[in-house]
């Protein structure tokens, strides 16, 4: 019976002490001066054409505003393990530091984890990571392919991971 009594007590210090934890709502960022969000993602409609990205990956299907679609978009590979999108973009008004510098807070913002940066072949890029809800990691890369004339050529890519989570 005290033991009852013991345990009794305890839950209920237990329900007093311990109030409900509520998830804070993440904030998508807005930085002042840099890239905005377009409202539409161009790179969805090819990508997603065959709705085999999980959804917690689709949210960093993403472009910054005055963005549009240059020739040569493809993908690569539908298979399980590996899925393989390649689109090429031009974001006007903007230098290849702004572009890299927008992923990285809109993807973070979304859940991505920011793991590389460098040059490949001699070009910027940005490579995040994602677990999808598939049991796939998936990928992110931003690559600058050229700049002039106040615009930023680039290439986005999106593909499945062969390892699991």
């Amino acid at each position: 019976m005290l033991a009852v009594v013991v345990l009794f007590g305890f839950l209920l210090i237990n329900v007093i002490a311990s109030p409900r934890v509520r998830p804070t709502p993440t904030t998508i960022p807005v930085v002042v001066g840099g890239l905005g969000l377009a409202p539409t993602s161009p790179a969805r409609d090819l990508c997603n054409a065959t709705q085999s990205i999980p959804a917690n990956v689709l949210t960093g299907v993403l472009v910054p505003v005055k963005t549009s679609v240059r020739p040569g978009g493809l993908i690569i590979n539908q298979g399980a393990g590996d899925f393989d999108c390649v689109e090429p973009f031009v974001t006007a008004e903007a230098s290849p530091a702004q572009l890299l510098s927008f992923f990285r807070g809109q993807l973070t913002a979304r859940g991505w984890s920011f793991f590389s940066s460098g040059t490949s072949s001699g070009a910027p890029q940005s490579l995040f990571q994602k677990p999808g809800n598939d049991g796939f990691y998936w990928i992110i890369g931003v690559t600058v392919t050229k700049y002039g004339a106040g615009s930023t050529a680039w290439k986005f890519r999106l593909y499945q991971n062969s390892e699991t989570i």
